[in-house]
């Protein structure tokens, strides 16, 4: 890694007389380059760039709540060898609501909590030091940071039909609900706004526009965004978006966040058609064998062979359209459940650590055979982060972990105590490193 050295010049008055003091101050900075596409591939400082890196969606909060705990968990993931993290670069909704993260980094349109753009400013400032790279995902389809239903919700006043685990919650018309988003121009106003707030915003810390910024790879659209009933107005708010973000950012790759073509037939989303934006830079899919019904915890051997085999044709399908879109393509989710779909930190992993390994080779042999599959990032880094009880749902005051709030926590955080899966993580980041 190249440094460069700089040096700037401040006039401090002093009283009212005419002299000044002047003072110097030299500091280091990380001298590296945006990553790039050149066919197909990412580049990085002029080398080709793949990795395994991880979800580490709660960093901002780290940085605002708990920096010693976040330096820790990043330090713990440098050791392995992760280079890059998904990270959540908003949340909306006011702090009372519930099943999602707290606080809030937009508690109403336009309002901020500056502890929490500060803690976003030091995660960048403590990544750009083990020269690790973001991703930064500016919405969210799902509750658990507000997202498109709370831009709905403050458009229209509308209460936000929560689904599971609310009280006869319902997964399709909360879907539906969200997907408003893509038609409501008020709602698509309150988004414009913070991603021109979040891609201008300059750093506390570090003094560089988030814009000019070499720590972050790429701005994401939103998470697992899906056209639901609305897909028409969803597929014409890719483009506006990532069109919108490119006129801001000329500097930075863009993505969508999108999970693929998933199992669910009401989602609205075709790989193909969403990635063929001109501005969309690279492709995007997420796995969910549980989730989608094609992995039975309890099941056994064939459970997890049926598991693999699944993945690994979803996979191999969305790579086929990367390859003919010519981008690059990234597993940027995937999970699985500890043994026999225990939450307990202490309960086995040896499903998953089979799964682990199946996929991250599964990603370095595409890698190595010249196809576009140029990174995965498993779900999620829970590192010394701990379930308040099992499989229980999140309050505030509880560890941050790789679960967010909405969902069981236990379910797919990997922590530090993990040691197996830990060595292949290890092992597969290396390897990943180290192709060129």
């Amino acid at each position: 890694m190249l440094f460069k050295s700089q040096r700037f010049y401040f006039l401090l008055s002093k009283s009212m007389k005419l002299c000044a003091v002047l003072i110097v101050i030299t500091f280091t900075a990380y001298a590296q380059d945006m990553v790039t596409i050149e066919n197909g591939k990412f580049i990085r400082n002029g080398e080709p760039y793949y990795y395994l890196g991880t979800n580490f969606w709660y960093g901002m909060h780290l940085g605002a709540l708990d920096t010693a705990r976040l330096t820790r968990e990043l330090d713990r993931l440098q050791h392995l060898g992760i280079t890059n993290l998904r990270v959540m670069a908003s949340s909306e909704g006011a702090d009372t609501d519930p099943w999602r993260v707290q606080p809030s980094l937009q508690t109403a349109p336009g309002e901020y909590n500056e502890d929490l753009l500060r803690g976003l400013d030091y995660l960048l400032y403590e990544m750009s030091k083990r020269d690790m790279l973001a991703v930064m995902c500016l919405n969210n389809f799902w509750p658990w940071s507000g997202g498109m239903a709370q831009y709905v919700n403050w458009a229209t006043h509308e209460p936000i039909p929560y689904p599971p685990p609310a009280e006869n919650g319902s997964w399709g018309k909360y879907q539906r609900y969200s997907a408003r988003f893509y038609s409501n121009k008020e709602a698509l106003r309150f988004y414009q706004d913070h991603v021109k707030k979040m891609v201008n915003r300059t750093n506390s810390l570090t003094g560089i526009v988030y814009k000019d910024d070499p720590t972050i790879m790429s701005w994401q659209l939103a998470n697992e965004p899906e056209g639901a009933n609305n897909v028409k107005a969803y597929r014409k708010w890719i483009k506006l978006a990532a069109r919108f973000i490119r006129s801001e950012d000329k500097n930075h790759l863009i993505s969508i966040g999108s999970e693929g073509n998933t199992a669910s037939s009401w989602a609205g989303t075709n790989f193909r058609k969403d990635h063929q934006v001109k501005w969309v830079d690279y492709c995007t899919m997420h796995i969910w064998v549980q989730n989608w019904g094609w992995y039975d915890p309890q099941g056994g051997a064939k459970a997890l062979e049926k598991a693999r085999n699944k993945a690994e044709k979803y996979l191999l399908d969305h790579l086929e359209i990367a390859n003919k879109l010519k981008k690059p393509m990234v597993l940027e989710e995937f999970g699985m459940s500890r043994d026999k779909d225990d939450h307990s930190p202490s309960s086995g992993v040896s499903h998953r650590d089979d799964y682990y390994t199946f996929l991250f080779e599964t990603a370095k042999r595409l890698v190595l055979s010249g196809n576009n599959m140029s990174g995965v990032n498993f779900w999620a880094w829970g590192g010394e982060g701990r379930p308040r009880v099992p499989k229980a749902i999140w309050k505030q005051g509880d560890d941050l972990i790789g679960d967010p709030p909405h969902e069981y926590q236990g379910w797919y955080s990997v922590y530090d105590t993990d040691s197996s899966t830990l060595e292949i993580i290890k092992r597969y980041a290396n390897e990943m490193n180290d192709i060129k």
